[in-house]
């Protein structure tokens, strides 16, 4: 399998996760999100994802795109080392938590939406900071909302192995301490990404252990 990737892609990273878990083999593909004005928008890249977005999953041919999707691919392709509940309500609890972070707090941060405030809205850099904090920290507060509020958390997001929830909040952690958003309002999430830094397949994933980091 190849693995489209980018270092401090939040999207890259939860895959990276997901296929560390699950003791998969990948062979990284860096696109460069920054160089040459971006790396993904090149034709090289939109012929395997129109959509010029991280990651992507090329699995002998077969090309899947969009983080969660991928996750759910190899959650179907290789079942053993489960990143998903055995039951109904557990899968739909963790899916939820993942697009908590997937679907209604990571795109309001990403690359392009931040091109996009400052080259066409042109707001400052302290403009620009204050709403990557602001959803920031609604999303963390929705997501530590959920974790407190039902005894299925355990060690991680749901029971004690992890999940694709987990997957989806420890880049989100990463991209939380990088803008210096303060964790000490969320201590389930605090404390369940503390957990996933123990483990092997988390700190392989990490950007800073990635061919390409800078």
């Amino acid at each position: 399998m190849k693995l489209y990737t980018y270092f401090r892609s939040s999207a890259a990273y939860r895959v990276r996760i997901a296929l560390n878990l699950k003791g998969l083999p990948y062979e990284a593909v860096p696109v460069h999100l920054l160089r040459g004005g971006g790396e993904q928008l090149g034709q090289a890249y939109r012929e395997v994802n129109p959509g010029a977005l991280l990651p992507a999953l090329d699995d002998e041919g077969t090309l899947v795109t969009q983080s969660l999707a991928i996750m759910e691919y190899l959650e179907e392709q290789h079942p053993q080392v489960p990143l998903l509940p055995a039951d109904a309500a557990g899968r739909a609890r963790v899916r939820a938590l993942a697009m908590t972070i997937a679907c209604d707090t990571h795109p309001l941060s990403n690359l392009r939406v931040l091109r996009y405030l400052v080259h066409t809205l042109k707001l400052d850099e302290a403009a620009k900071l204050d709403w990557i904090r602001h959803w920031m920290r609604l999303g963390l507060a929705t997501f530590e909302a959920h974790l407190a509020r039902d005894s299925a958390t355990g060690r991680f997001c749901h029971g004690d192995t992890p999940t694709i929830a987990d997957c989806c909040l420890v880049p989100q952690v990463f991209n939380a301490e990088r803008f210096e958003v303060d964790l000490e309002p969320y201590p389930n999430v605090a404390r369940i990404a503390a957990n996933c830094a123990a483990l092997p397949a988390f700190q392989a994933a990490h950007p800073a252990q990635q061919p390409d980091a800078e």
